[in-house]
């Protein structure tokens, strides 16, 4: 086997299978070859029920329960052969990490494969992502920081939105034909080599949500692999249908997770200025909140509330 194609989905039935439709369809006209591994995180729409009964070669996981997004990954990983000692020639050559709310485009598929695969120390490759119009989305950027947390949380000029400060990279990158240096890909499309996660292993299970993408590609940087984003590799990006569900608990997902990766990765003097930037940014939004009249009160006060415990965190 080439590669493993893995999806991790929870509530989104009928996406998934939309995403499995695009991947079969490209992977049968143009390979590699490839099989496909799907974990449930028990959602209650009968998404597992439906892959089983439309897509019987798809080895399926139904988890009992809801993993996240990293560890339900591992879950399928440790399934492929990872993590066990298994002898690397009965593992895939590739893994490809792929979001239920994507929809492959002609040919995505071998074109990242054979971009991971164009140098030696190429180690994670990901799509040029769009939005369900076909509007660009960014699919690749430098690693936050303190100048990306004001910009997300405080007043800033416009023009820095899209700009290098914010962590964004070049429009003519995207634009050109030539795959592109990033510090990490979105984590809707992630294709990497089996080497790579012998290496540096798996995704750390403390990120429940968000983040995991972005300390996987930081160990990966500091073992010495590159990671690109492969502009002529086209992935439609139906952006958070899953963490839309749950709006307050997502945002407290990814400031938990953000706070374990600045912990984890960032020296101390830079944390203490990052939580001092949050702080503030988050009276600002709960002041934002209570001036939004077309918040519904209950929604409205679930909201502050996760802001509130954000800025304690």
């Amino acid at each position: 086997m080439d590669l493993a194609i893995v999806i991790v989905t929870w509530h989104v039935r009928d996406l998934v299978l939309d995403a499995l439709r695009t991947l079969y369809v490209d992977v049968t006209r143009h390979g590699p070859d490839a099989q496909v591994w799907v974990v449930d995180n028990a959602s209650a729409d009968g998404t597992a029920e439906a892959i089983a009964d439309t897509f019987p070669q798809v080895h399926l996981i139904a988890s009992p329960e809801n993993l996240g997004f990293g560890a339900g990954n591992n879950l399928a990983l440790r399934a492929i052969g990872f993590g066990g000692g298994k002898p690397a020639n009965q593992l895939p050559r590739a893994v490809f990490l792929l979001n239920p709310d994507t929809l492959i485009q002609e040919r995505a598929i071998r074109t990242l494969y054979e971009a991971l695969f164009a140098a030696s120390d190429i180690g994670l490759v990901g799509a040029r992502l769009f939005y369900g119009d076909g509007a660009p989305q960014h699919s690749a950027f430098a690693f936050p920081g303190i100048w990306q947390t004001w910009i997300d949380l405080l007043p800033a000029p416009g023009r820095f939105y899209e700009s290098a400060r914010n962590g964004r990279y070049s429009n003519d990158l995207y634009e050109g034909p030539e795959p592109f240096a990033a510090d990490h890909v979105l984590g809707a499309t992630m294709m990497l080599r089996r080497e790579v996660i012998e290496q540096v292993g798996m995704f750390d299970e403390q990120f429940f949500m968000y983040c995991e993408e972005v300390d996987w590609a930081m160990r990966m940087r500091q073992a010495g692999w590159r990671i690109l984003c492969v502009p002529e590799a086209h992935v439609i990006h139906l952006e958070g249908k899953s963490t839309s569900q749950v709006r307050p608990e997502s945002y407290l997902n990814l400031w938990r997770s953000r706070f374990a990766l600045y912990g984890k990765h960032y020296p101390a003097w830079k944390v203490a200025v990052i939580r001092r930037i949050v702080r503030a940014g988050m009276w600002r939004k709960i002041r934002q909140i209570q001036a939004d009249a077309a918040l519904a009160p209950t929604q409205r006060e679930a909201l502050i509330a996760a802001c509130r415990e954000v800025a304690t965190l």
